[in-house]
């Protein structure tokens, strides 16, 4: 990943290597980031996501090296609370309007201040997270405002892999 050059006010390469060392929890959003951001519905009301598993091989991996994963999202669904149990992650907070105040109920919870969470969101409802957290991060098909106060922005897309570029770059910034 590099230093995202659409930020109102852009990184350095050095910034952005040294806020990840400092990463100890990585949080998501789902639609976008875990996902390729469609929402697939039956006739029966039914809803479909679709998942990479590059990017839950990230999360196993990430869990193993005590980066901790945890999901806020807006939506609430049985499908991210069986994928998040699948992958071993504990964090998730479903049908969040408020990101902000998951934020910091997470933070409280584990202890962890804002400064050593990354975390990836792809829209306005991200925002008030991103601006936040010690490293921002969004995917290629985020909207402008996402990108205008992220950190980088991954070369994959969500649903595609970006999770998995987010958690490799973070650990190896970390050993």
């Amino acid at each position: 990943m590099t230093p995202n050059f659409e930020r109102t006010h852009p990184i350095s390469i050095e910034d952005l290597e040294n806020r990840a060392s400092s990463i100890r929890m990585l949080l998501l959003d789902v639609d976008g980031i875990l996902t390729d951001g469609l929402l697939y519905l039956s006739n029966s009301g039914d809803e479909y996501k679709t998942f990479n598993t590059l990017d839950g091989q990230g999360i196993r991996i990430a869990i193993s090296k005590q980066l901790q994963i945890g999901i806020i999202t807006g939506r609430k669904s049985k499908i991210v609370s069986s994928r998040a149990a699948e992958l071993g992650i504990k964090i998730v907070k479903q049908g969040c309007l408020d990101k902000e105040s998951a934020l910091a109920d997470i933070s409280h919870e584990t202890g962890i201040p804002y400064d050593e969470i990354a975390y990836a969101g792809d829209d306005v409802p991200d925002l008030p997270v991103l601006k936040q957290v010690g490293l921002s991060i969004t995917v290629p098909k985020g909207h402008a405002s996402a990108k205008a106060v992220s950190h980088t922005i991954t070369s994959e897309s969500g649903g595609a892999g970006a999770v998995r570029e987010m958690i490799d770059f973070i650990l190896s910034k970390r050993e």
